[in-house]
């Protein structure tokens, strides 16, 4: 383990209004007594460390593992592993996910690739039938869906790599959580509501999700000893349980042989999983990509995710532009534009680069950004879907090949930020696509898994030009996720965050980042502020707040097109303050609000 000591770090001042407000988990309870439930507060100040995630037990949990001396690393799994728990629809061991660290005493950002991988035996006409592609409905809920689960290797890579505890005492409180239970909220319950058809077609998703084949009512106790059993298995056995063991087993039958009930109707259509799929996953170390903005170093993860690079290339369109001093409108057209270019460029470029030439230096290039920021005119508005660029050979104002529209992404995934007392700082995203993954559960194991092989394109999404998110043996589908973190010119901390979202992700943290970096919000304001998400689509997705505002008016005067789109993203972050406080910050209402925690609160 790395262990440094804190050091006044210079960053971006908070206001007093929000430095004023602080939360702790409460204090450790016997280890087999019913926790009471923690309460959520969005933002908190303090030191010792901080966890910010959408879940108060959650957030609760890696809390727990900070005050018994576990590093940011440790408190990541903890709240990853509670947040399978009480966020079953979003995460859990069934999926996968991209971790980035920041190690404060070598002051270095380090990433792991914990994306899920295509079966060794898929081409890719994976989600083709009969010359066709399958419908997104009929793709989602079956064994194809499913990709070789990420998270534990990620869990276990990153102890190994950076944490001080053993897998099995940072699984402790989610363990516990799972036997004893948490409080059903609106949110759960509304999830559960809008997943209820599909989860009736699995008779073990329903004995689980439908406890008495009913709807959990909000306020009851939600109990999942299956889980607790199974997070106890691999606290003794090690992941080896799902990647070389009879877990493992379970697994591949369940993808291969989908538990479908006979008489729901419903073609759950085998996958093609295999032990080898299993034996073979490794969870990779990767370098972060880096972005420089406004003097400061912007980290993220690199492919198999579009994140780094997309939210980057955006970046580095906007670079030229003083947002600060921009008026709303002008703020907010132009981040659209930033985002409609950056989007038309991913959709061109980026894959899984163990199968893809992606020319990740060229899109992060500030060159290249200047030739598509040309495209962006005050008093116009692109066309989408917009044609890419071409990173290798930049032309001032040059589009190249056919334009190609943004392939749909399911939107509900977790993300969560930790840090600790020595400095070192977490921002991990983590999902199973959807809300509710495939929609399986692996029978008696207290978990579903994941859909996230619908993540490749079903087919070319531009037949006229190579597309690098068609699947392939043992291939990574792109992804979205964006988990950053920003360092100042001495590369100390000054942000981290995140978000789920499915594509909106990048938007979120394009428009967060903005936000705090370049608007001055408030880090919760930040967070808070209502969202626009244009992704290389005839029309730009606005929050209620926006939609309903002057704002939108205006910017339909410059040409955009909006739709409404309810909620957009649900955020956390962790600020690192000049006195050496940390402030954590998280939704104030998105998905109920999240959960902002610090070891010790501080005025």
């Amino acid at each position: 383990m790395r262990r440094c000591g804190v050091r006044k770090l210079t960053v971006l001042a908070v206001s007093a209004a929000v430095v004023s407000v602080g939360a702790a988990a409460p204090p450790a309870a016997h280890p087999d007594a019913r926790p009471e439930p923690a309460r959520k507060v969005p933002v908190a100040v303090g030191y010792g460390g901080a966890v910010a995630s959408v879940d108060a037990d959650a957030s609760a949990a890696g809390i727990e593992v900070l005050k018994k001396g576990g590093n940011a690393v440790d408190a990541a799994v903890a709240t990853a592993a509670a947040l399978g728990v009480t966020e079953p629809y979003s995460a859990g061991i069934g999926g996968g996910g991209y971790f980035v660290y920041y190690d404060a005493r070598s002051r270095t950002v380090h990433t792991i690739d914990g994306r899920e991988t295509a079966p060794l035996s898929a081409d890719e006409d994976l989600f083709t039938e009969h010359g066709k592609p399958l419908s997104f409905d009929a793709a989602v809920t079956s064994g194809l869906s499913v990709g070789t689960p990420g998270t534990p290797a990620t869990w276990q890579k990153a102890l190994d790599e950076w944490g001080s505890k053993r897998l099995g005492t940072v699984l402790k409180p989610a363990e516990r959580l799972a036997r004893d239970g948490f409080t059903v909220d609106d949110t759960f319950r509304s999830q559960t509501a809008s997943n209820e058809t599909r989860f009736r077609y699995f008779p073990d998703t329903a004995k689980l999700f439908l406890p008495g084949g009913r709807l959990p009512a909000v306020g009851s106790t939600f109990k999942n000893p299956d889980l607790a059993r199974t997070y106890e298995e691999l606290a003794r056995k090690g992941v080896g349980a799902v990647y070389h063991g009879d877990l493992g087993d379970e697994i591949v039958d369940t993808v291969n042989h989908p538990p479908v009930d006979p008489g729901s109707g419903w073609n759950a259509r085998p996958g093609k999983l295999a032990e080898k799929d299993l034996a073979v996953y490794r969870a990779k170390l990767q370098a972060p990509t880096r972005t420089s903005y406004r003097g400061l170093n912007v980290y993220s993860i690199a492919p198999s995710s579009s994140g780094g690079t997309t939210v980057g290339e955006a970046l580095n369109i906007l670079e030229r532009t003083n947002l600060s001093r921009a008026s709303e409108t002008q703020y907010l057209h132009h981040y659209i534009e930033a985002s409609r270019i950056a989007f038309a460029d991913r959709g061109r470029w980026v894959g899984d680069p163990s199968f893809e030439n992606v020319p990740t230096r060229g899109l992060l290039s500030q060159r290249f950004a200047d030739s598509r920021a040309c495209l962006i005119k005050d008093d116009a508005v692109l066309t989408s879907p917009l044609a890419p660029g071409d990173p290798n050979r930049p032309a001032a104002c040059g589009t190249g090949g056919t334009a190609a529209p943004t392939t749909y992404e399911g939107e509900n995934t977790t993300h969560l930020t930790t840090a600790d007392r020595w400095g070192n700082v977490v921002s991990y995203t983590l999902t199973i696509e959807q809300t509710g993954g495939s929609g399986i559960t692996v029978p008696g194991r207290g978990f579903l898994l994941n859909n996230e092989l619908t993540d490749f394109s079903f087919t070319p999404a531009n037949p006229a030009v190579h597309d690098p998110n068609l699947p392939g043996p043992g291939k990574r589908p792109r992804s979205s996720i964006s988990p950053t973190i920003v360092l100042d010119g001495h590369n100390r901390p000054v942000v981290a965050l995140g978000s789920p979202g499915g594509a909106t992700i990048i938007t979120t943290v394009l428009q967060t980042l903005t936000g705090f970096l370049d608007r001055h919000l408030p880090l919760v304001d930040a967070i808070a502020a209502p969202r626009a998400s244009q992704r290389n689509a005839a029309q730009t997705e606005l929050e209620p707040a926006l939609y309903d505002s002057p704002l939108r008016k205006q910017l339909e005067a410059i040409g955009h097109s909006f739709k409404l789109n309810p909620e957009i993203g649900a955020a956390t972050g962790v600020q690192r303050l000049p006195d050496g406080r940390w402030l954590a910050a998280a939704e104030k209402v998105r998905r109920g609000g999240g959960s902002a925690m610090v070891v010790r609160p501080a005025p």
